[in-house]
């Protein structure tokens, strides 16, 4: 099948979802408009509390949920075949993740900039708050973790993407100089920057930095914690919003790019719609958790209720920033399929697990769920990098656009973790009284060295299916917490009830087949994180059941 009917068929459905399902979501459950002032002004620092133009902000957010993550679960994923990814990515994007996505943004917005667990300790109890941050913080190691890895990957495989992402910072901390403090209009340094950013993308061709050492990946882990740990104490101005302006336009353009190479020379879908041969994992539940953003993820939740809700400047901006984010993110999982289908079929001259392939096809890169898993985000570094060779550019380039293009959005997903994950330990000293929780570097400490030692031990990639699970789970805990929240209100929850319950189901399933797994290989490490994990599920739920069943005719007005 032509890759082009892919396309027209998901960004009909993300058109018809923003046009008419947001829509809907907006006015009849969120009830949503301008008649109230947002937490960016009521308490404005210009450190975490910023009013923020839309368009700006929906880059900062944009790019900070659209990290590595919905590129490597799809990589992972077609191993099924292309059929159920995409229906899953689609769908799913369209009924249940930009509805969560929005849904967070809009509770945080209502309740004075609050994090989705704050939120919880009224909607429920105040038990559930610290269960809630102990989850959380869990979750926001294991992110750290993995995209850490992701990008001391890339930076190993790739060090011709070294310096073009480095540059970007220093560009970016001079735009946000610019536009903040001299108040120069955003749109004129944001293009000059995306273009010196390309400049250094070629250089870095010219000039690949290397670690002459024994393990690049563990130096290259230990930096960028530290720069994520320095990054998250600054002013969201100065780094992070910049930053993720030029990335959103970086992801513009990239996709642009991709989709153009689609559009023009229409690849054909190489690999089956369905695979289900023996070797990998049952597709059910582990479809819908491998593909652990692109669809629906609970650390957009976070990044929601944590730092956007902070900045949006009018409650109308919510529905394109929460909304249509999760639908840019859905492209970018969506290029991914692509890439991996149809793209790898294009590829030359590479070599994957220590074998040369001068012609690249579906069935030698997922040959055994072993090499999907192992290989991970290359499907798209190789298929997407063939798509652009098919516009002119060199094997070199078009492989290092890609990679830069991945490692940029897992570094703002990085910075972001790194600051949720510090102000949820601070919420949970403040919820504790314990005093060293409380401060700002204490918590940031705090914050990366156990995902640090996550990266350690031989645990590595085994970390990516608990992390696709406890993530869908938060998403599914973040959805029953919003649904409750306007039940109180009155308001017709099943929009937000069914998909709740749907990835409650999926995710269960899983953890309880992953901790079968781990005790029988003796994995205790991740065995230990996996019953944590449980436990805090079901408590929250059991609270959240008690909660509806206890008081079924609290209602709140409107």
């Amino acid at each position: 099948m032509n890759s082009i009917y892919l396309v027209i068929f998901a960004f009909l459905c993300f058109f018809l979802g923003y046009r008419y399902y947001s829509k809907y979501i907006s006015d009849k459950i969120f009830n949503l408009s301008d008649n109230f002032s947002t937490p960016a002004h009521k308490k404005k620092d210009d450190i975490d509390y910023v009013p923020t133009k839309k368009h700006i902000l929906f880059g900062h957010h944009f790019t900070s949920i659209a990290g590595a993550a919905p590129i490597i679960g799809p990589c992972i994923a077609v191993f099924w075949g292309w059929l159920p990814a995409v229906l899953w990515v689609v769908l799913g994007t369209v009924v249940m993740g930009a509805v969560h996505d929005f849904g967070a943004l809009t509770i945080s917005l209502k309740e004075k900039g609050q994090s989705i667990a704050n939120i919880a300790s009224s909607v429920i109890n105040k038990r559930i708050r610290i269960m809630f941050l102990c989850f959380v913080m869990c979750l926001t190691w294991l992110v750290l973790a993995v995209f850490a890895m992701a990008i001391s990957k890339l930076f190993t495989l790739y060090p011709s993407s070294v310096l073009p992402v480095n540059i970007e910072i220093i560009i970016a901390i001079i735009m946000g100089y610019l536009i903040y403090k001299k108040k120069i209009n955003s749109f004129f340094p944001s293009i000059i920057a995306l273009c010196i950013l390309y400049l250094f993308i070629y250089l870095g061709t010219l000039y690949p930095i290397n670690l002459n050492v024994n393990n690049p990946q563990n130096i290259w882990i230990i930096l960028l914690f530290i720069y994520s740990g320095i990054a998250s104490m600054l002013p969201v101005w100065l780094l992070l919003q910049p930053r993720d302006y030029i990335n959103s336009h970086q992801l513009l353009v990239g996709l642009g790019l991709i989709y153009t190479s689609i559009l023009i020379f229409r690849p054909e879908i190489t690999a089956p719609a369905l695979n289900l041969s023996s070797g990998g994992p049952p597709i059910i539940p582990f479809l819908f958790v491998t593909i652990a953003c692109g669809a629906i993820s609970g650390f957009h939740g976070l990044v929601s209720s944590g730092t956007t809700s902070k900045q949006i400047d009018k409650p109308s901006d919510a529905r394109m920033i929460g909304y249509g984010s999760m639908l840019g993110e859905g492209s970018l999982a969506l290029a991914t399929i692509i890439a991996s289908v149809a793209g790898i079929a294009l590829v030359t001259n590479c070599e994957i697990n220590g074998v040369f392939h001068e012609h690249l096809s579906w069935g030698a890169y997922y040959d055994t769920w072993e090499h999907a898993a192992k290989n991970k985000f290359m499907a798209f570094v190789l298929g997407g990098g063939a798509l652009l060779e098919k516009l002119g550019l060199s094997v070199e380039l078009a492989r290092t656009l890609i990679s830069v293009l991945i490692i940029s959005f897992a570094a703002t997903t990085l910075d972001t973790a790194t600051r949720i994950q510090r102000m949820i330990i601070t919420e949970l000293g403040n919820a504790t009284n314990i005093t060293p929780l409380k401060n700002k570097i204490g918590a940031t400490i705090l914050g990366v060295i156990p995902a640090y030692l996550l990266t350690l031990n031989g645990t590595g990639w085994k970390l990516w299916p608990v992390f696709g699970a406890s993530n869908q789970m938060l998403a599914a805990l973040t959805l029953m917490i919003i649904s409750i929240y306007f039940w109180k209100k009155g308001r017709n929850i099943f929009p937000l009830l069914l998909p709740m319950l749907f990835i409650m189901f999926i995710t269960i399933i899983s953890l309880f087949i992953k901790t079968n797994e781990f005790f029988i290989t003796n994995n205790y490490l991740l065995l230990g994180i996996n019953i944590i994990l449980i436990v805090l599920i079901s408590w929250m739920i059991i609270e959240g059941v008690l909660q509806i069943k206890n008081q079924p005719n609290n209602k709140v007005s409107k």
